[in-house]
């Protein structure tokens, strides 16, 4: 079968199973399905052969399988492909989410935009309109204040004014569409560091946000919410591990409600939590480096502005519109962290609708007797106790597992593991082994 069939019939079996899942009342979106038929095909108790075709019982047991998954509205393991698929649709990297806002921001601007670089003025009125439409720009770009305060205008034009007179329109208007462009992302920066000069001399700075101040206390909120998350979340996992355990070492294992299998699968699902808070803490602990180095640049640049504009009536612009346009780039990196930690806090709420199941599970009053009999550690702790040659791998009893060793491993501590999600199909207990005795 060509890739073309194959994809052809993939869309197909998604399409069948999302319009059984309507039929029964349960709505789920194509990617959701999409990654429930790739986990049933590669999950071996399904028994696909994924080397050949798939006959149409093998696509009638597959879609059977996957309408049946999606259908289980208590299931922690379908909450773990959920949180998957949520996780995987709404984050990327910081560099990606940057891009990503800058391009919905120039599309908004783009009008404007295109009202200036196509503009053709005759008359004075003309000209004075152009004039405006290049405020408003500068403003809506750079994000200082509104196009509708008479105050931030005012205060916009006047800056506009001493490095981009009237006068110079008719110049402007020669120019090409792609240096007029150039040239209002070149005025947008100079503006702007003027305005952030004078509001730092307190002679300006008119609807211009305190963002140190906002950062600052956004950092500090967003960092206790994603803390208590963890916290949280890590008391449930050590606490089914603890019961599971018990239940594992038991020789006489006591029926339990919910089931060994439930507790597991709620496990898995917490650790896939836990896996993605720890990639946003992250992404959290960056914005607090980038922030710190950017109050240090924006006084380090203020300082030397400062030394270069006071007591002198006269300043060459090749030599003061280098540390304006430097200002506006420091300001910009407080705007992206501020776009970031609103991201970063969209993403650490998102996931909470997909481990309710899973805390459920862990706080059932029935695991309240075993949970009096089991052992509870932290990660840490279980770490420390598990430590020691008596736990190395007998390599005699795993023939058909490759083991790399740490101690014979050249570079061992720059191998890159690449295990990013938890299988809610996965066999084994989800619990934090040893020091590191092997991959």
């Amino acid at each position: 079968m060509s890739s073309v069939q194959a994809e052809s019939v993939i869309k197909s079996i998604i399409r069948e199973i999302g319009a059984e899942c309507n039929s029964r009342g349960v709505e789920v979106s194509e990617t959701l399905i999409a990654f429930t038929v790739k986990a049933a095909v590669l999950d071996p108790d399904n028994a696909f052969n994924v080397d050949r075709a798939l006959t149409k019982a093998d696509v009638q047991q597959l879609i059977q399988s996957c309408v049946k998954k999606l259908q289980e509205s208590t299931s922690p393991s379908l909450d773990t492909v959920k949180m998957q698929v949520h996780f995987d649709m709404n984050y990327t990297t910081r560099g990606e989410f940057l891009k990503e806002h800058k391009k919905i921001l120039e599309t908004r601007l783009l009008p404007i935009a295109r009202e200036i670089t196509d503009y053709r003025a005759r008359t004075r009125e003309e000209l004075e309109t152009l004039y405006r439409k290049i405020v408003s720009f500068i403003l809506l770009q750079s994000g200082l204040g509104s196009p509708t305060d008479i105050a931030v205008v005012r205060e916009a034009t006047a800056a506009l004014q001493s490095v981009f007179p009237q006068t110079e329109l008719g110049t402007f208007m020669v120019m090409s569409k792609k240096d007029k462009q150039t040239q209002l992302q070149e005025l947008t920066n100079i503006v702007t560091g003027i305005r952030l000069y004078n509001r730092n001399s307190g002679k300006g700075g008119e609807g211009i946000d305190d963002l140190p101040s906002i950062l600052k206390s956004a950092i500090e909120t967003t960092s206790q919410t994603i803390e208590s998350e963890l916290t949280k979340t890590l008391q449930q996992v050590y606490k089914l591990t603890a019961i599971l355990l018990y239940i594992i070492g038991s020789p006489h294992p006591p029926p339990t409600n919910p089931t060994p299998l439930l507790m597991k699968h709620a496990l898995i699902n917490l650790r896939q939590h836990q896996s993605y808070i720890k990639v946003l803490m992250g992404d959290i602990l960056n914005c607090v480096h980038l922030v710190s180095q950017l109050e240090k640049d924006y006084d380090s640049n203020m300082s030397q502005l400062k030394e270069t504009v006071q007591s002198k009536t006269a300043v060459p612009t090749a030599q003061v519109y280098p540390l304006f346009v430097a200002l506006s780039n420091v300001w910009q990196g407080y705007q992206d962290n501020v776009v970031m930690l609103s991201v970063l806090s969209n993403l650490i709420t998102g996931l909470r609708p997909f481990f309710k199941q899973a805390v459920a599970v862990a706080d059932s009053e029935s695991l309240h007797t075993l949970l009096s009999e089991a052992n509870v550690l932290t990660d840490e702790e279980r770490i420390t106790q598990t430590c020691g040659d008596e736990f190395k791998v007998d390599i005699t009893k795993h023939r058909k597992a490759e083991f790399i060793f740490p101690e014979t491993t050249k570079n061992f501590d720059q191998i890159s593991i690449e295990f990013k999600v938890w299988i809610y199909r996965y066999t084994c207990h989800m619990i934090f082994a040893k020091c590191i005795i092997s991959i």
